[in-house]
């Protein structure tokens, strides 16, 4: 009996091939080969989903996902005009003060950010969300610290870039979340003020309004893109929706901590 001849890989599975070898072998953050590289937002989002399939076979399923460029100053930057979502694997999700190792990244990026966990699902046949829809499904609220690899990028290619920034999955490499606050509802999000501190010094500060005027309306906003992807969110999904302060690049021996406010503290330690 014949065989049938095995399909040949597509042009997106190979790039996010090609992406994970990038980050395999601790390459620079560079543009995708001409062949290869994502056309449109859709494409860009395809590969990210080979990329993180590849990935999640040591890592764990995704569990979770971050939102990024969630300021305009931002998205003018890298020449998009939405916000991005990328996928967070289990094994790089870290409770509680945590520490990590600067040699296991090519270079270490950390943002301040509040984070949500779900209680129940969001799912695409829901959509369109809004933030009083969103909150009804918020189980608890945390501060969290995003933690990426930029892998060196020049910055100022990226608005050459800007879909292979989706396509990278949005740098992401997990977060470290701090105490679950599972009675926020009266906490005033918006005015919040979240301070970030290396090393006992204040680098910065911002408030919830910061993340696209509301914590949870960026949530809204990833439960209806993910919709429009045919996705949902699911109970014990865990959000980390914007960071308040600009993005810091600790190296080994700083201490991270973020104070956001009525929501409390998280820290980190570098080796």
């Amino acid at each position: 009996m014949r065989r049938r001849p095995k399909a040949a890989e597509s042009r997106l599975e190979r790039a996010g091939k090609w992406l994970y070898e990038a980050h395999r072998t601790r390459q620079r953050f560079e543009p995708l080969p001409a062949g290869l590289a994502p056309r449109s937002v859709s494409e860009a989002y395809s590969i990210q989903s080979e990329y993180v399939g590849m990935r999640a076979a040591s890592l764990g399923q995704v569990t979770g996902y971050k939102i990024a460029l969630t300021t305009p100053a931002m998205r003018a930057m890298v020449g998009l005009d939405d916000p991005i979502a990328g996928d967070m694997l289990d094994k790089n999700i870290r409770r509680g003060n945590a520490r990590v190792r600067a040699a296991d990244y090519v270079r270490l990026l950390v943002e301040f950010e509040i984070a949500v966990e779900l209680a129940d699902d969001l799912p695409a046949i829901g959509a369109p969300y809004d933030r009083m829809r969103v909150a009804n499904a918020v189980a608890a609220l945390m501060p969290a610290l995003e933690l990426a690899d930029d892998r060196n990028a020049d910055y100022s290619s990226l608005p050459e870039n800007a879909l292979l920034l989706i396509a990278d999955n949005a740098w992401n490499e997990g977060a470290v979340l701090g105490e679950p606050a599972r009675n926020w509802q009266g906490m005033d999000l918006a005015g919040l003020l979240g301070v970030a501190m290396i090393n006992g010094t204040n680098v910065g500060q911002g408030h919830g309004h910061d993340v696209m005027g509301h914590p949870l309306d960026a949530l809204a906003w990833l439960a209806n893109h993910l919709a429009s992807r045919g996705l949902g969110l699911w109970r014990g999904d865990v959000v980390v929706t914007g960071s308040l302060v600009s993005s810091k690049f600790p190296k080994a021996g700083d201490r991270i901590r973020f104070e956001a406010g009525a929501l409390g503290p998280v820290e980190m330690h570098v080796d």
